[in-house]
């Protein structure tokens, strides 16, 4: 996240292109979401791309920090577009997001500083979400979307 805060600083608040990767984490044919800290509203798990890293990698990094979960990508879902994204200190974005389905290999789930609460819920009790790239991804899985993963899935630690 050095790329963006240094970005930020320059820039300021206005209104750029950021890349995301979100993962649809999948137990028992429930969803986990999460309740983050920064607004208070549900979500999926995900976050943006850093320098140098795939979506893939970006995917599976943020599951692994905002949930503690090893998992394994399933599917891609596809690439969806929150075009108003508006943070808490202002900062606004057009994210483009990647979305994927995973599954857990290892861990149990646990909140980090950017989580109130993770939470699986079924396909018919989804909370309210606030960005309307999951809601479009969360669609796009519930009409059965899935396309095969393109790039290597493993996990790779980076120095």
């Amino acid at each position: 996240m050095d790329y963006i805060h240094d970005l930020r600083k320059v820039i300021g608040p206005r209104k750029i292109i950021l890349n995301a990767a979100t993962v649809l984490i999948i137990k028992d044919d429930k969803i986990l979401f999460q309740r983050r800290a920064d607004n208070g509203k549900w979500g999926l798990i995900g976050g943006l791309v850093e320098m140098n890293e795939t979506y893939e990698q970006a995917a599976l990094r943020e599951a692994r920090e905002e949930t503690g979960l090893k998992v394994k990508l399933d599917s891609f879902l596809g690439i969806f577009h929150n075009h108003n994204m508006v943070w808490s200190n202002g900062d606004a974005a057009h994210v483009i997001s990647a979305m994927f389905t995973a599954s857990i290999i290892s861990g149990e789930p646990r909140i980090d500083e950017e989580s109130y609460e993770l939470r699986f819920f079924g396909i018919d009790e989804i909370p309210e979400l606030f960005a309307e790239d999951h809601i479009a991804s969360l669609k796009a899985y519930s009409q059965g979307v899935r396309y095969p993963l393109l790039c290597e899935n493993t996990y790779q630690e980076r120095n």
